[in-house]
């Protein structure tokens, strides 16, 4: 049997339910999984769940491959990815998977997948794909047995984060599986919390569950303000993600949110090294400089950024898709509950409102991100050939895509790992000098589309 390759993806399996995935690839996917961790020495693995209508079914699928080829699996039922994660850490197996499609609509499906403690992207999925195709895998008789994680992970919370008692926050679970855990630590911690679609629903009957879309924001925005409340904390379907909102009702990008987070750090670890990708305003890197911290732009993508980290021995890294990843205290992966809870950590212990924060800043203009239909065939193509053009003439970070440098500005022009499409980003001094570098960036790449389509 041979799948879509287009599941394949660079940080994770994914597609729709039923067509491109069912539940017979994801056995098979189960199968090379568990020969991949059977031929480097693994026994056991944890496989968590999220709240999909197609869900069960393929964990059910999932764990009958792996335990075909005599892996072991620690089923710690519905779950969110964080937790997938959490157990690689304390439960002693020797990997995880999580049955996600994250913030996608409803009808998708998929899997993101680590082997030990170390997430699965670019040629660790190929090498599962070819894996699949191939049909060879070990056989064997491995077991399943339940684990309930939930609480070891919100004690886990209370032993290292300190809280004071009053903090007014509303959340937004968009009906993802943050609601299994967070308006639970919340109240331990003595916060006065107001829940929004905090019920898992495979349907996502309010809202997507996607923190970085705005109009996804804005009932709870509407909820802080009238409700006079201190921060909102909203996430993604598989809570791996966090949006943030202040009290004033405004959203706080995910790169200032790092900027929060880096400022907090370098406090208490001078000179730590800290990730942002290449999406990031140029004020994160500049800050975190003058802050005697050492910022380093980096590849966007979950995956590749944790591996980054661990090159790098890194305290915190981040990206402005609201993926943030603490070492420092933590483990080294993006837990939105635990970067929520720092953050309140952080209005706790300054006393300041979370508008506030980060007073003082530079004045920059900035779009959010720019995303273009291109085939996935010729996307990196166009990207090359946009970057040499403006290379010619410029300084470029080429990383990731191109980043044009201007000393008043930048532009981004990127090929998405996870869509047919272009990703495009920009920011200045100056609203006029925005408009300017962006219809530079994108008159460039219109004439280079007409040359390569």
């Amino acid at each position: 049997m041979i799948p879509d390759k287009a599941i394949f993806r660079e940080y994770d399996i994914r597609g729709i339910a039923g067509e491109s995935i069912t539940e017979e690839v994801v056995e098979r996917i189960g199968k090379a999984y568990g020969t991949m961790i059977a031929e480097g020495g693994g026994a056991e693995v944890s496989v968590g769940y999220d709240c999909r209508k197609s869900s069960p079914a393929f964990r059910d699928a999932l764990c009958e491959g792996i335990t075909s080829t005599g892996v072991n699996v620690v089923d710690i039922g519905m779950a969110t990815t964080p937790m997938v994660y959490f157990s690689t850490f304390t439960a002693g197996v020797d990997g995880g998977v999580m049955v996600t499609a994250s913030h996608n609509p409803s009808e998708y499906n998929g899997l993101k997948m680590c082997v030990g403690q170390n997430s699965l992207f670019g040629e660790g999925i190929q090498k599962i794909r070819k894996s699949v195709e191939e049909g060879k895998f070990k056989t064997g008789r491995g077991r399943k047995r339940q684990l309930d994680i939930i609480e070891s992970y919100l004690e886990f919370f209370e032993r290292n984060l300190h809280i004071e008692p009053g903090i007014k926050v509303a959340t937004d679970g968009g009906n993802g599986t943050a609601g299994i855990a967070c308006p639970e630590i919340l109240r331990r911690f003595g916060c006065e919390v107001h829940e929004l679609y905090m019920d898992p629903d495979g349907d996502f009957p309010n809202h997507h569950p996607d923190p970085t879309v705005e109009e996804n924001l804005s009932d709870i925005k509407k909820k802080i303000v009238e409700a006079g409340l201190d921060v909102g904390l909203a996430f993604d379907g598989d809570a791996d993600r966090i949006g943030i909102v202040d009290e004033q009702g405004n959203s706080m990008s995910g790169d200032m949110l790092l900027l929060i987070y880096s400022l907090d750090l370098l406090e208490t670890n001078p000179g730590a090294t800290i990730i942002g990708d290449v999406k990031c305003s140029g004020n994160l890197f500049s800050k975190i400089r003058e802050a005697g911290g050492n910022p380093i732009m980096w590849k966007t993508g979950h995956s590749v950024i944790k591996d980054k980290m661990k090159k790098e021995g890194a305290e915190l890294g981040g990206e402005m898709s609201g993926h943030i990843f603490f070492k420092n205290r933590f483990f080294g992966y993006d837990d939105a509950l635990y970067a929520g809870l720092r953050f309140l950590e952080i209005l706790s212990k300054t006393g300041k409102k979370a508008s506030e924060l980060l007073t003082g800043l530079p004045k920059t203009f900035a779009t959010p991100e720019i995303r273009i239909d291109c085939p996935d065939e010729i996307k990196f193509q166009v990207t090359e050939a946009v970057k040499k053009k403006l290379g010619e003439q410029n300084e470029v970070i080429d990383i990731d895509g191109v980043r044009v440098e201007y000393p008043d500005g930048w532009g981004l022009l990127r090929a998405s790992n996870t869509q047919p499409a272009l990703v495009l980003r920009f920011e200045a001094q100056t609203e006029s000098r925005l408009a300017e570098i962006r219809e530079t960036v994108e008159k460039t790449l219109k004439e280079t589309i007409s040359e390569i389509g």
